[in-house]
């Protein structure tokens, strides 16, 4: 189990590097997109590469951050139910849901994108529109998501029959709240503030 647990940290340490990456994308693809706008208000002038390496990007965050969302718990869930199940019955749920649902689709997405990415490689396909870039490398992403989503599913599994096993902890104990639900939360608690003093001067009125 301690050989396993150290590949599951190698996993861990690549999906987080990924992560990171990820956000210096997004980045990169703000700034493209900002330029291009800037440059086509200003000088008429518009690039279809520009364009598209914009959407090449995007799906470079979206299919290579699967992997990263699940080692930092941020995927959905549905914490109404999983809250109220004990911490060894949660590990249980995450594992058949792993080992039925995620493995098979990850196998089978590259199974069928493979293809897909060698023959727009081979072929040297480029997009339709003036201009355009080359497709290989965005179909290449379906695979490589796929992969490395994979693997993370991998490392999950380790951590879970670890706690299951009493050799390492619960990585579902320090799941929170995320940042979409704690903003959620500091809304309605200023609405529910706001709507105080309104109710207490129409009581007044009264």
């Amino acid at each position: 189990m301690n050989i396993l647990l150290q590949f599951s940290k190698l996993i861990d340490a690549l999906s987080d590097r990924i992560g990171k990456l990820g956000m210096w994308l997004i980045l990169a693809a703000t700034l493209i997109s900002a330029t291009n706008a800037v440059v086509r208000k200003a000088f008429g002038v518009s690039s279809n590469a520009f364009l598209e390496i914009q959407w090449y990007l995007f799906a470079a965050v979206f299919m290579l951050g699967g992997g990263y969302a699940f080692l930092r718990n941020t995927h959905v869930r549905i914490d109404f139910l999983s809250s109220k199940f004990s911490d060894r019955t949660r590990n249980w749920i995450d594992i058949v849901g792993i080992v039925v649902f995620i493995v098979p689709l990850c196998v089978m997405m590259i199974y069928l994108s493979w293809p897909l990415f060698m023959r727009a490689y081979v072929s040297g396909e480029v997009s339709s529109n003036a201009g355009g870039l080359i497709r290989w490398p965005v179909y290449l992403l379906i695979p490589a998501g796929f992969s490395i989503l994979l693997l993370q599913s991998a490392s999950e599994l380790i951590k879970r029959f670890a706690f299951l096993l009493g050799k390492g902890p619960d990585v579902l104990a320090h799941t929170g709240p995320s940042e979409a639900q704690e903003l959620a939360k500091e809304i309605a608690e200023t609405e529910k503030l706001k709507a105080q003093p309104n109710a207490a001067t129409s009581g007044a009125k009264h």
